[in-house]
């Protein structure tokens, strides 16, 4: 039994905003390759809409392609009843996932920004959702923009504690804390933890645009944490049409994240011996260098 659980986001929120489409044979190459480094979260797709979101027009050929592994859980991104509805059909299919996420943003200016609607008809679309997938998926909830927002500026800790206790309320018992823009840091990282609902079981979720996504993960394990969120190489990290700012804004990069973890004493159970090899598969399939440090200089002895 490992210490911590990760969940590989490299598949979804890697490749959302990659302007070339990536063939469904690499992604479903990709996603077998992260089961069997032992990782038992993997966010595989998202139920998209194709017009807005075309890296996912694949996503239920992609499913019915996996083969299934004992102990990896695949995660699909629902942003609204349509998409849960598109999860419900290849579960009936046969090749459905086996968690879905359920979005919401912790500003008004977010939500109108990167879902085209308000705070308060998004949580009307959560409860519609939660309605029609309970006890056919394992819900997670998202708080976006948990620890600042690229529009509004600071957001109220409080604001979020009130989400995540409306999720568990729904019965959604996971919950991710999102730093959208890597505006967290360890102190305010502690401050937002001691904040929420004893019931939830939370996701670290950090991005690291500002250098500071490991230090977060730290301060999160120390708070109690022990769930977290990554990507192989960094990649991934802002929703499509939606833009922060220039810079890098990727998620916190798996291998180094592992690599820190291990150094720790912090059991991972992800195979260290493929590790680095699944992060150059990724920076072949992508065609470019990626932001892993341990990549390039070799995993922490």
């Amino acid at each position: 039994m490992s210490d911590v659980t990760l969940c590989e986001c490299f598949a979804r929120d890697g490749l959302q905003h990659e302007p070339a489409f990536v063939p469904t044979d690499a992604k479903r190459a990709l996603v077998e390759r992260f089961a069997a480094l032992g990782f038992p979260r993997v966010e595989a797709t998202s139920y998209s809409n194709p017009k807005v979101v075309p890296q996912f027009a694949d996503a239920s050929a992609l499913l019915a392609a996996l083969p299934r592994r004992a102990g990896t859980l695949y995660k699909a991104t629902c942003a609204n009843p349509k998409a849960v509805e598109r999860a419900l059909a290849d579960l009936e299919a046969g090749c459905g996932v086996n968690e879905i996420s359920l979005l919401v943003s912790a500003t008004e200016a977010h939500t109108q920004k990167n879902l085209n609607r308000t705070r308060a008809e998004q949580w009307a679309n959560v409860e519609e959702m939660v309605q029609l997938a309970r006890g056919r998926f394992r819900l997670v909830g998202t708080v976006s923009v948990a620890f600042g927002c690229p529009f509004a500026g600071k957001v109220d800790p409080g604001i979020v504690a009130e989400d995540v206790a409306r999720f568990v309320a729904l019965g959604v018992a996971h919950i991710a804390l999102g730093d959208t823009t890597g505006l967290a840091t360890p102190k305010s990282v502690a401050a937002m933890v001691a904040r929420m609902p004893r019931a939830a079981t939370l996701i670290a979720h950090f991005h690291d645009t500002r250098g500071t996504g490991l230090v977060n993960c730290v301060a999160a394990y120390d708070a109690g944490i022990r769930f977290f969120d990554s990507s192989f190489g960094g990649v991934g990290g802002h929703p499509a049409k939606v833009q922060y700012g220039g810079g890098h804004t990727g998620n916190v990069c798996t291998e180094d994240l592992v690599s820190l973890f291990e150094s720790m004493g912090i059991d991972t159970g992800i195979d260290l011996g493929g590790l680095l090899d699944a992060a150059r598969y990724c920076e072949q399939v992508l065609g470019r260098e990626l932001h892993g440090r341990v990549t390039r200089s070799g995993l922490a002895r």
